[in-house]
């Protein structure tokens, strides 16, 4: 195998840039073996290191057209490889190292970096058109490797190293560019066009937790990202997706749904639904148009998120409950204006005694962080008269006592507050 490479120098790594055909990456580029460790358990665990990631890879190459992957990190040893160098002199002082890489066919090759994309390629290629990727190329840079007790510990290293630094791709990233995931696509969507999303009104921080300082974002991208995936569900609860012919429900079912682009006129029948959501969360909802109606320069904010707690609608803890609310409303009414007319009757004020404890802590001045979102969520179900199961209504009134810290408190007794705020039809 001969390949036209590149020759460069980091640190004291000597290595070549060039490309394999995914055709010669199944049939050289063996799984990690005994090069790292001598023990068989300790190679074992490297193995079981590989996830489902491979069949994402594989889903991945056969699904997206414009698929491309980052440089494979490949190491060599054994065999006799040949550097056949061409120095191109420009005659201005600049030169260029190139040349020809030649592999006998004896050398042994593994990944340091890449070992997911090395088998999801050779998924690819197992399967019935496997054929038709054979020719496909992958970037590699290939280094020197020595099955010695230093050569082990230094490709060790570069293997941790490649492989503890590598951060997977942040939501944020996701939000702002993939073209695939519709909940991403319909979000960016969001942003350039409802008025409640634009410029200062939402927060880009990393965080869910909007900073205290902000008085002007009525929330921030994750928050508003995972809202749409709670309407994304509900769009398509009657859509089956699959994978192997095996139905997939509920966090699956959305993350495999996100991974591939659906075809435009889905995309715009979502992007309907999402708008027809926001667009009367913006003009039934009380608090929010009074929000809407003061300039991002008067700290608008202020009176619906303070050090006396403000409003539940405006701390992202209470956002994703209010959504699932809705949409339970949504599948009795089927019209969003009625939806938000029964939800704007709720009393969302954090100084209220029904929140206290609950999302608001009276005495420390912040919101509970504890995972009680569906505690709130099933408090508004009750308080806007969707039906609960007994089931449901036992786990409201118990995690509402539990919440409560009062040891006194019997479950007659929160029934007798909580129906207080029942809002009658």
């Amino acid at each position: 195998m001969k390949k036209l490479s590149l020759r460069e120098k980091s640190g004291d790594w000597i290595y070549y840039l060039t490309s394999f055909t995914y055709k010669e990456v199944k049939e050289n580029v063996k799984r990690v073996d005994d090069e790292l460790h001598k023990s068989k358990s300790l190679n074992e665990l490297i193995q079981r290191s590989l996830t489902d990631n491979v069949n994402s890879i594989a889903r991945y190459i056969e699904n997206q057209k414009e698929h491309f992957f980052n440089a494979l990190v490949l190491a060599v040893y054994d065999g006799d490889p040949q550097w056949r160098e061409i120095e191109l002199n420009y005659g201005d002082g600049e030169k260029y190292e190139m040349g020809i890489l030649e592999l006998s066919g004896e050398e042994k090759i593994f990944p340091v970096d890449g070992q997911h994309r090395v088998e999801g390629i050779k998924q690819v290629l197992a399967g019935e058109k496997g054929p038709n990727y054979e020719d496909e190329t992958i970037p590699v840079i290939l280094i020197g490797h020595k099955n010695t007790a230093i050569g082990m510990q230094r490709t060790r290293r570069l293997f941790s190293t490649l492989n503890r630094y590598a951060k997977p791709v942040s939501l944020n990233d996701i939000i702002a560019l993939d073209e695939d995931d519709i909940v991403a696509i319909v979000t960016r969507h969001l942003i350039e066009n409802c008025e409640l999303f634009k410029e200062k009104r939402l927060n880009n921080h990393k965080q869910k937790a909007i900073p205290e300082k902000d008085k002007t974002a009525f929330t921030n991208i994750i928050s508003l990202y995972e809202c749409n995936t709670e309407l994304l569900k509900y769009f398509i609860k009657d859509k089956e997706v699959s994978i192997d012919n095996k139905l997939l429900k509920g966090k699956r079912k959305i993350e495999e749904y996100c991974r591939k682009r659906p075809p435009d006129e889905d995309i715009t029948k979502f992007i309907n639904f999402v708008d027809d959501y926001w667009a009367n969360f913006s003009s039934k909802i009380t608090p929010i148009k009074e929000y809407l109606f003061k300039d991002v320069d008067e700290a608008p904010v202020s009176s619906f998120r303070n050090k006396e707690g403000g409003n539940l609608i405006f701390r992202p803890i209470g956002q994703r409950p209010f959504v699932l609310c809705a949409l339970s409303l949504y599948e009795i009414y089927k019209d969003f204006e009625q939806v938000m007319a029964k939800m704007d009757l709720v009393n969302y004020d954090l100084t209220n005694e029904v929140w206290k404890f609950i999302a608001w802590n009276p005495i420390s001045k912040k919101m509970i962080a504890s995972s009680n979102g569906k505690l709130i969520e099933l408090m508004l179900k009750y308080f806007v008269g969707v039906e609960l199961s007994l089931k449901e209504y036992g786990a409201m009134i118990d995690s509402y006592i539990e919440m409560k810290g009062n040891e006194e408190l019997t479950p007659q007794m929160a029934q007798d507050e909580l129906i207080k705020y029942k809002i009658n039809n």
